[in-house]
C-alpha cells in the first residue's frame, strides 16, 4: 500500500513514527498519524491549521489526554485549572515534575495499532472513491475520519471540530488542487 503514497504522505507516516517514539508510545496510533499529517504541508494540514489545530496544539492535547489520565474539563467543573496546577508545580519542582516515567521504546520500526492500520486502509478507499491514483495527506485525514473510533477523532471532537465540515473542506481542497 505504501507504494501508492505520495512523498508528503510517506513523510507524514515517518513523522507519526517519530512522534510515537518521542512520546515513548510502543506503537503508532491514529493520534500519531494525525500529528504526522499536521506537520507536513498539504490539504490536511491546511484544513487543520484553519481550525487552529497546529502540530503543537495537537501534541499538547495528546500529552494531556494520554499521559496523566486527568480530565481537564471535569476538574474545571470543581474549580481546578489543570494547566495552572501543572505550571505551578513545574515552577517549584522543575520541568516535567509531573511526568510519569516511561520505559524506553525499542529501536527499529514501531508497529501500527489496529485502528491506525484500518485508517490507512480506509485512506486507500478514499483515494479510489475520489478517483486518485495515489494516496496523499488529505486521503490520510479522510481515512482517520472514516475510521472514526481512534484517539485522533476523539482529539478532534474534544477540540470542537465539526467532523463533517472537516471532511467536506479537505475533500473540496483536494479536488480544487487536482483540477
Amino acid at each position: 500500500m505504501f507504494e501508492r503514497f505520495t512523498t508528503p504522505a510517506r513523510e507524514s507516516i515517518r513523522r507519526a513514527q517519530d512522534e510515537a517514539r518521542e512520546l515513548r508510545h510502543p506503537s503508532i496510533g491514529t493520534e500519531h498519524v494525525l500529528l504526522g499529517i499536521a506537520e507536513v504541508d498539504g490539504p490536511a494540514a491546511q484544513v487543520l491549521l484553519a481550525r487552529g489545530l497546529t502540530p503543537q496544539v495537537l501534541r499538547q492535547r495528546l500529552i494531556v489526554r494520554v499521559d496523566d489520565g486527568l480530565d481537564p474539563d471535569a476538574l474545571a467543573t470543581v474549580g481546578i485549572d489543570l494547566e495552572q496546577v501543572r505550571l505551578a508545580t513545574e515552577a517549584h519542582l522543575g520541568p516535567g515534575a509531573l511526568d510519569k516515567p516511561r520505559p524506553p521504546v525499542k529501536g527499529g520500526h514501531l508497529p501500527l495499532t489496529k485502528g491506525a492500520k484500518k485508517a490507512l486502509e480506509l485512506s486507500l478507499r478514499e483515494a479510489l472513491h475520489l478517483k486518485s491514483g495515489e494516496i496523499g495527506t488529505g486521503h490520510l485525514l479522510l481515512g482517520l475520519l472514516r475510521e472514526g473510533e481512534g484517539l485522533a477523532v476523539r482529539l478532534l471532537v474534544e477540540s470542537r471540530v465539526d467532523l463533517d465540515a472537516l471532511r467536506a473542506d479537505v475533500t473540496a481542497l483536494m479536488q480544487s488542487r487536482a483540477a
